[in-house]
């Protein structure tokens, strides 16, 4: 049969190296949840080859790209696949394919143009600060439908902390008593740093716009371990939703953007505090693979791309006695744990807390359902994939749930918050930049 040399047809090596074991099965959340085949990662796949052939019957193609787009795009399938499916760059070629006979849904075309719109986004992030300031965000978090998802979202943005059950405003770094602990405690005063290589920080979309604090943190805590900061002016989204969502052109062009502004920014590395946007910009090759002028840059810069535990883990990190006795839960962000692979640099972030109570979540590798926009696309499933942790979280007594991304801040946040579960989402990094302020006081 003479294969249509479409982007999806092209591609069908990698979805052939998929012997249907079923091995992915287990590791699906919308298999789990749904238990239809069809919603499992070999189901896509063969979905995926009757597209690509013409073997799908045009009238069945909405049927078939309703199961596509429930996909999270999480890549646990790829972790748990024994054949090295690449499952996830299947997922957005197929997705571009579908965008030129089909539009995006109407919320996802809305933010996508704004995102890759710096006027844009600046206003949209504004509006969204104002909300929370006004406390909007917190009145409406438990109204039905998106509106109340939106609003949960941007009440998991404010920067809390709770101790023994009591919820406290953090206006800053704040200087609780260390817990008690068997663990050795260091020595009355951190040893200077080495000095170490030149590092300019992803700012992000949402990250610089709702959750600039944890910015603000990973600069603090990347210069306490002794990187030297330098500023990438110019630097965009990084075109992870966009490329999630099939839009490969715009995800391009933000991609070029970015590897020039971190190009002349003279930084040895890029620091990324949110998985997803490190996954993306770890692919810039892959991504712009068929542009000659732009394919060597995408490369190197790929391969100066780090995520911020990576380096931290790379310095140490400084250890320090924990800042607060709150038992800490962690989970793992999809692109973290399944694109890049990344388990034990955020574990050495959490470790550098010298008596910190951890506990690890029972699903941690299981995505939590934020997948982007997935929560606005399709509502009613990520909330169903999100139960389950929120489950775990009250189970495991924990106050604080430490994730390094801000699509998993927000959402299992914004869980919390609609379950009235009296927990709150921290980034790894925010934990360590409160316990060195901790240490040194927090004038130091």
């Amino acid at each position: 049969m003479t294969v249509a040399p479409t982007p999806t047809a092209l591609a069908l090596p990698g979805a052939d190296l998929c012997v249907h074991c079923g091995f992915c099965t287990q590791a699906c959340p919308t298999y789990l949840a749904l238990d239809d085949e069809n919603d499992s990662p070999r189901g896509r796949i063969v979905l995926m080859k009757a597209l690509a052939t013409g073997r799908a019957d045009p009238a069945d193609a909405d049927v078939i790209y309703a199961h596509l787009d429930q996909c999270l795009g999480c890549r646990a399938c790829e972790t748990a696949c024994p054949s090295g499916v690449p499952y996830g760059e299947l997922l957005e070629v197929v997705r571009a394919d579908a965008l030129a006979r089909r539009p995006l849904p109407f919320v996802s075309r809305l933010v996508l143009f704004a995102f890759a719109r710096p006027a844009l986004l600046r206003l949209a992030m504004a509006a969204a600060r104002l909300a929370r300031a006004m406390r909007l965000s917190r009145l409406l978090a438990r109204a039905p439908g998106r509106m109340g998802i939106m609003m949960a979202n941007v009440e998991a943005t404010r920067r809390f902390q709770r101790t023994n059950g009591s919820r406290v405003r953090r206006a800053g770094p704040s200087p609780t008593a260390p817990a008690v602990s068997s663990t050795p405690q260091p020595a009355t005063s951190a040893p200077e740093p080495t000095t170490r290589a030149t590092v300019a920080v992803l700012t992000g979309c949402v990250m610089e716009g709702l959750l600039a604090p944890v910015n603000r943190a990973t600069e603090r805590v990347l210069a306490r371990n002794g990187y030297r900061l330098a500023d990438a002016r110019g630097q965009r989204c990084c075109g992870a939703l966009h490329a999630h969502a099939g839009d490969a052109r715009t995800a391009r062009s933000l991609a070029r953007a970015n590897i020039a502004a971190f190009e002349a920014s003279g930084a040895a590395f890029v620091a990324v505090n949110s998985a997803g946007c490190g996954a993306a910009m770890k692919a810039y090759g892959h991504l712009l693979a068929d542009d000659p002028a732009w394919h060597d840059r995408a490369v190197r810069l790929a391969g100066r791309v780090r995520d911020v535990s990576e380096l931290l883990a790379e310095a140490g990190p400084l250890r320090v006695p924990a800042p607060t006795p709150a038992v800490v839960a962690v989970d793992h962000p999809c692109h973290l744990l399944h694109a890049q692979r990344l388990a034990a640099p955020p574990a050495a972030v959490l470790g550098a807390m010298a008596g910190l109570r951890t506990t690890e979540l029972p699903d941690a590798a299981v995505c939590c359902g934020s997948a982007g926009l997935y929560a606005l696309v399709q509502p009613e499933l990520s909330q169903r994939i999100l139960a389950p942790k929120l489950d775990a979280i009250r189970a495991s007594g924990a106050s604080v749930v430490a994730t390094g991304n801000p699509g998993c801040l927000m959402h299992i946040g914004a869980g919390l918050v609609r379950a009235e579960v009296p927990a709150v989402t921290r980034h790894p990094v925010e934990l360590l930049d409160d316990a060195y302020a901790a240490f040194r006081g927090p004038d130091a």
